[in-house]
């Protein structure tokens, strides 16, 4: 379990860390970034479901992404994988109800609920990879303090840079916990119930000490309940920002409403007759 929980923390501290390599996207300002993946979602989800090619088609998105980031892309790719579970309980459903036949396989018929079930698990993985792609390239305080700087709530963004934080004050206490009960296991691997429920206690009641001080802390420094402006990193929006955004953008709208992949299989289909 400890292993587990160091290398929970290892990850986010690898996420932030790597908003600080030098890479092309990261010249990019936080809010043409947080705007273009905003578009890319709302464009990428309103495809019908129906259309399982077109929505193939916006894999271009986090695949230039990172790259212009200097991300692998394959790092990514698995741990967007964490997204098949929860959308496959929502798409499980389209499996049962539509039982509409699209397409013949051999003997093999295709429903259209399975073309929508694998169109919803697309979504999944492809809003997840462009949500991690935008942390990786601008760290989330970065992230939340553009939030800001875009009109959103400051009590908004405050309470989102605080779940974040205080995330890593829950791991750090499991992890304590989860040491100093391997040094005083004796090698133990498995625990009776009743002792997981008074760790879990014990972890709680930490943790709201852990906050308790903290927030302490900043009170004494002159918190005041919404995240202050940082000094030396509210950099004017300037022309690349605003190309990358219009370049994006008007390629996600050309993609949605010209519908590339069925154009060239309609074209495809009338010179083949």
């Amino acid at each position: 379990m400890k292993e587990r929980l160091a290398y929970a923390l290892a990850q986010m501290n690898e996420l932030e860390r790597a908003a600080e390599h030098p890479a092309p996207l990261h010249r990019i300002d936080a809010r043409a970034q947080l705007i273009t993946t905003a578009s890319f979602l709302i464009i990428m989800l309103s495809v019908p479901l129906g259309q399982l090619s077109e929505i193939m088609l916006y894999f271009i998105f986090p695949l230039v992404v990172s790259a212009m980031g200097g991300n692998d892309y394959m790092a990514v790719a698995r741990r967007s994988l964490v997204a098949v579970p929860f959308a496959a309980m929502i798409g499980i459903f389209n499996v049962v109800c539509n039982r509409e036949t699209v397409m013949t396989v051999g003997s093999m018929a295709i429903t259209r609920g399975w073309v929508e079930f694998l169109s919803i698990l697309l979504r999944g993985v492809l809003s997840v990879q462009a949500v991690m792609l935008l942390i990786r390239s601008t760290g989330f305080y970065r992230l939340c303090r553009s939030m800001q700087r875009l009109g959103v709530p400051s009590v908004m963004a405050t309470q989102l840079v605080m779940v974040y934080r205080y995330t890593y004050v829950l791991l750090e206490e499991a992890l304590a916990m989860s040491r100093a009960r391997s040094a005083r296991g004796f090698g133990r691997r498995s625990y009776p119930v009743k002792m997981w429920g008074v760790m879990i206690g014990q972890l709680l009641m930490r943790a709201f000490e852990r906050s308790r001080l903290v927030g302490r802390a900043m009170a004494a420094r002159g918190f005041t309940g919404c995240m202050p402006s940082p000094i030396g990193d509210c950099r004017a929006w300037c022309r690349c920002d605003t190309l990358f955004c219009a370049a994006w953008i008007a390629l996600l709208l050309t993609m949605r409403l010209w519908s590339p992949v069925e154009r060239m299989f309609s074209l495809f289909n009338s010179i083949m007759q």
